[in-house]
């Protein structure tokens, strides 16, 4: 549990499918059963706080493999792209890699990446976890659907 983040006396309350690795730099997000606006918020929301709290800019990646319905429209992947890009404006450039097999989240991480192309948020989709640890730099493991300690 030690490299899960910790902020002086308080540690951040993260939701149970988020993660957030200190040593690397790397918040993880693992959503599961229904990919909804309201998971796409929630996340959005716990990614903003950190964001604020946090002096060092940090990676993203999203396991999107353990989603088995999506309900999601353009419109608000597009309002919620554009929403991370004026957040995101004027800060170091970080990586977001979202794993996804679905064809329908592959469509929408992929109109997240055009809407954020041209800003520091450079986002890419991949289909194989260790194409996606490579472009990150971090361990394989570190993205393994089970990285997170037990007692967490």
């Amino acid at each position: 549990m030690a490299d899960f983040l910790k902020l002086e006396r308080n540690p951040l309350k993260l939701p149970s499918d988020v993660e957030f690795y200190e040593d690397i730099r790397l918040l993880i997000w693992r959503p599961r059963g229904l990919l909804n606006e309201t998971a796409v918020n929630e996340v959005t929301s716990v990614l903003a706080d950190l964001e604020a709290k946090m002096t060092e800019p940090f990676d993203r990646f999203s396991d999107t493999l353990a989603t088995d319905e999506v309900e999601l429209n353009f419109r608000h992947i597009i309002h919620v792209s554009l929403y991370r890009r004026l957040t995101y404006a004027g800060r170091q450039p970080v990586k977001s890699a979202i794993l996804a097999a679905d064809s329908t989240i592959i469509h929408y991480a992929k109109l997240h990446a055009l809407m954020t192309q041209g800003s520091p948020i450079k986002a890419q989709v991949f289909h194989e976890r260790e194409a996606a640890a490579r472009w990150l730099g971090v361990p394989i493991e570190r993205l393994a659907a089970t990285s997170r300690p037990a007692s967490t």
